[in-house]
Parts: C-alpha cells; structure tokens; sequence
C-alpha cells in the first residue's frame, strides 16, 4: 500500500467536524469548536453532529453518511473528531474507502477512533493523526498547551523529535529500532484481531496506550497480542498512557510488571512513558509515517504526516 500524506492546512480553510463513535458534551465541544476558528479555520458541521442513539452519536447510517460526506466535500481540507467513546469498529465495514483513497485529508482523534486509524491506513494508505479531541480534550477547562499546539503540526510539515523535554521516558529493552508507525487504544487494537482490519505489527514500531483497564485487563489484551505475533512482529514498542489504571483487587500484579513481562517476551526495543493518549498533555503523532526509535538516546523521530 503506498502512502499517502494529506495536505497542510492554511488559515481560512475549511475544516469538518463529526462524531464517529459517541455523543459529546455540547458545552465542551462548543469550546473546542472556538478553537478551531482562534486557529483561523472555517467550520462545517456533520449533519448529524447532534444526534443521540443510546451510546452512539446517531445511527450507524448516519455516522457513516457524515464520514462519507466530509470526505467527498471539496471544501473540506480536515477532519476532526469530536470525542471518541465506542462505535466506530460499527461502522468500518461499511465504509466506502474508495472514496477516501480519491480524497486524501487530515483526519484527526485517538481513542475509539483507533479503529479508524488502522481501518483506512491499511486500505487506502492515508497518513492520519493520533491526537486531542474538540470535546472530550480540547473543550476542557484545564487543558494544557501542549495538547493544543499538537493541532498546530497541521499546518507545517515538520518531524516529531520526542525526548525526555517532553516527558520522563523510561528504557524496558534497549536498542534500536524503525519503521512506519502504527497502533493506538489497546482496547481497540484487540478488536480488530480476526477480522478484515487486524493491525498489522511486521516490521513496524507499535504504540499503545489505555484508560480505564486495570493491570488484569491489560495483561488478558497484552497477552492475545503476544499470542498473536503482534508484539514479536513489530520492530519496536512505544507505551503511552495508561491512565486510570489502578487495580480494584487487593492481591495484584501492578501495570509496570504486566507491561514489563510481555515487552521482555517480546524483545524487540521498548520505551514507556510517552504522553500520548488518555492524558494531559496529550500529545499529536501521525500514523502510518516513518519512525526511528533510539533508547540510548531516549529519543522518538517521527517524520511528518503532512505535505
């Protein structure tokens, strides 16, 4: 599959703005909404931004329509997801990726949206960005400016050099290690394993990160990963946040002994520490772009996902 990177962004385009998976705080998302326009982007709404259907933001059909739609509209030079929450894995074999293969754009959010990420990197190659959501990040009181200037790589396509300036990173196995950028929400990652969107690790460096999960939890996902070859496969492994991870059990393995285990099983170059995911600050990475880590130098380089 070649890759393909979407175009920069320019004050005065126009962005579109959808709710894949749930609904969001209409008082948060109005605050990541302004925003946008502060960064000197003109906004168009899905059609259905506003509707309910229990724990999903409208119907399957009209979460899918939004999606299609954003992506056939000329005007529309980004795609921003509002919150993540569940529903997209819904809505991933009935996307037409056809049409987004026709028109390559900036889609951007994390969390249930990893779906996403890896569903249309590996049928259409479109670089996409893991990063802060309007409602359920950048709609927040107490974000932090770290989490908002990630919006701002959008606009000049330059590489990512995470060290130890951004946040404590912590070495689990030394070495060095390449390749195109994958991953997200381990939760996710896990539902996609025996169907027609399973991530594929081969040769690539793996990101994951979680919240909610408790080191149970996540030792039952690191294990179907392990046994899956995907931890073996990759050349590399970044760990993001786990936040909210604390177990309810008295009697526990603790997160950094589960993690620990299955990277040590694996062998393959690990660091841990990275502020990416349920966290604050959250910071953007795009998928499906070059990488090299260095855990000598403690260092990520991640190369642009823009042109």
């Amino acid at each position: 599959m070649n890759k393909i990177k979407p175009q920069r962004l320019f004050k005065g385009d126009t962005v579109g703005v959808i709710a894949p998976a749930s609904p969001p705080d209409m008082d948060d998302f109005e605050k990541g909404i302004q925003f946008l326009k502060d960064l000197g982007l003109n906004i168009k709404l899905g059609k259905n931004i506003r509707q309910v259907y229990g724990y999903l933001a409208g119907t399957d059909q009209e979460r899918l329509d939004d999606l299609h739609e954003m992506f056939e509209d000329p005007e529309v030079k980004a795609i921003f997801c509002a919150r993540g929450g569940y529903g997209t894995g819904r809505i991933a074999s009935r996307i037409n990726y056809q049409i987004i293969k026709n028109n390559p754009k900036i889609f951007f959010g994390y969390s249930d949206i990893t779906f996403l990420h890896t569903s249309i990197r590996q049928k259409t190659g479109l670089v996409t960005f893991h990063g802060p959501m309007l409602a359920s990040d950048i709609g927040q009181d107490d974000v932090h400016s770290l989490s908002k200037e990630g919006y701002l790589q959008l606009f000049d396509p330059k590489e990512l050099d995470y060290s130890e300036e951004l946040s404590p990173l912590e070495v689990l196995v030394e070495g060095k290690a390449s390749g195109e950028l994958v991953g997200g929400n381990l939760s996710l990652i896990i539902s996609t394993l025996g169907t027609k969107f399973e991530l594929d690790t081969k040769g690539k460096l793996l990101f994951i990160e979680d919240v909610h999960e408790e080191p149970r939890a996540v030792d039952r996902m690191l294990n179907q990963l392990y046994m899956a070859g995907k931890l073996t496969e990759a050349s590399g492994i970044l760990i993001g946040d786990f936040s909210d991870s604390a177990s309810k059990r008295e009697v526990t393995l603790s997160l950094e002994e589960v993690i620990g285990h299955y990277v040590q099983l694996a062998g393959k170059p690990a660091v841990k520490g990275f502020q990416i995911g349920h966290c604050n600050p959250n910071i953007t990475i795009p998928f499906g772009v070059d990488a090299k880590l260095n855990t000598f130098e403690k260092r990520l380089i991640v190369d642009s996902g823009i042109l």
